[in-house]
């Protein structure tokens, strides 16, 4: 396919100078357009860019100086002012080169010193190509900036769709967990027998600790994080409501404002869940008695600790009990990559729990057990 001739806008005021310019130019692959005022300049110029036709399009213009009527400046700063304007090399016969400097900076792509014998031509067609792949490349440049754009508001609008599908899950997935809490609750509020109440009331407990974190990630601005003290002062709240009496009237949190994951919250919340059913149920067989659950950071570590002030180890064993919340407890621990102490200096029963705030590389862990 044969390249298309480009078309240079020739205004000059001068007719003679113009044919020798346009003889000129067409030998060296241009075709010519002659405009003997600036306004007459002007109006091709608009004309073509209304018809927005190949043929009448003008790729580039030499502009000379000099003119009645508008001068080759005022013409300038027209054109520049017109969309999509073409390239303009400013053409004079002066030698100033304070005009080449103002043309410049009102912005013509290249300034040329001209003669009235023709001798400035080839210097013209150079100063044209110049022009010419100029803008060509300010074209190109402009079309990847807007691309880049583009692609940055098809990724801004895909990530606020995938927020929002990911809020309706963990909206939805809530919600069905909370379900399944408020089952259990009536089933073990309707329950004839001590240990199935029991252990549907552990359930639920379970249950609710995983439906907190999933109404955190619903409202919470970030989907990636939970905050650790506002999570657990909500499961601690379901807790004190879903006690029998006052058991939990003495239940309190301390905790820092921390931030991990939410896999790694869902175990924080079902290990404080079952080590506060464990004191509620061991620590003062006579009643109820304070209950402490404390949060603190120590650099990358993090330190989760539930005591009570409690009978401690003087605690009568339950035959009852299968054993399931330690296992459980050593179970979310190790997904933790936590270690599980017993505070041995505490009066009644302290567990205190040190894991990392991120997640450990994959073959890094260190083994839990609890006590």
């Amino acid at each position: 396919m044969n390249q298309r001739t480009p078309t240079l806008l020739y205004i000059d005021d001068d007719a003679a100078l113009a044919r020798l310019v346009e003889r000129g130019l067409t030998r060296r692959g241009y075709k010519v357009v002659h405009a003997a005022s600036g306004e007459e300049g002007l109006e091709r110029i608009r004309r073509a860019d209304a018809q927005a036709s190949i043929e009448d399009c003008i790729d580039v213009v030499a502009l000379d100086q000099y003119m009645p009527g508008l001068d080759g400046l005022e013409t300038l700063e027209q054109i520049m002012a017109i969309p999509n304007a073409p390239p303009v090399v400013f053409v004079t016969a002066s030698q100033d080169s304070n005009i080449a400097v103002t043309a410049l900076k009102a912005g013509a792509s290249d300034y040329l010193v001209k003669d009235v014998k023709g001798d400035f031509i080839p210097l013209l067609q150079v100063a044209a190509d110049g022009a010419l792949r100029q803008a060509e490349l300010q074209k190109a440049r402009e079309a990847a900036e807007a691309e880049i754009h583009a692609s940055r508001d098809r990724y801004a609008a895909l990530a606020a769709e995938r927020e929002l599908l990911l809020r309706e899950v963990n909206h939805r997935v809530g919600n069905s967990l909370q379900i399944i809490a408020s089952l259990l609750h009536l089933q073990a509020s309707s329950a004839a027998q001590e240990e199935v109440k029991a252990a549907l009331t552990n359930a639920m407990g379970r249950v609710a600790a995983v439906a907190q974190v999933h109404r955190r990630l619903y409202t919470s601005q970030d989907l990636k994080s939970v905050v650790l003290n506002q999570y657990l002062d909500s499961l601690l709240e379901d807790l004190r409501r879903s006690a029998e009496g006052n058991r939990m009237s003495r239940l309190t949190l301390k905790a820092e404002p921390i931030e991990i994951d939410p896999d790694r919250a869902v175990a924080v919340g079902i290990i404080v869940n079952e080590l506060v059913m464990n004191a509620v149920k061991y620590a003062y067989p006579d009643g109820a008695g304070p209950i402490h659950v404390e949060l603190t950071s120590q650099g990358e570590d993090l330190m989760l600790s539930i005591a009570d002030d409690g009978v401690g180890d003087n605690a009568k064993a339950d035959p009852r009990s299968t054993g399931m919340g330690q296992r459980i407890v050593a179970a979310m621990a190790a997904k933790l990559d936590a270690s599980v102490e017993r505070d041995p200096a505490h009066a009644g029963t302290r567990i205190v729990l040190k894991f990392r705030r991120a997640a450990p590389s994959p073959g890094k862990t260190n083994s839990a057990t609890a006590s």
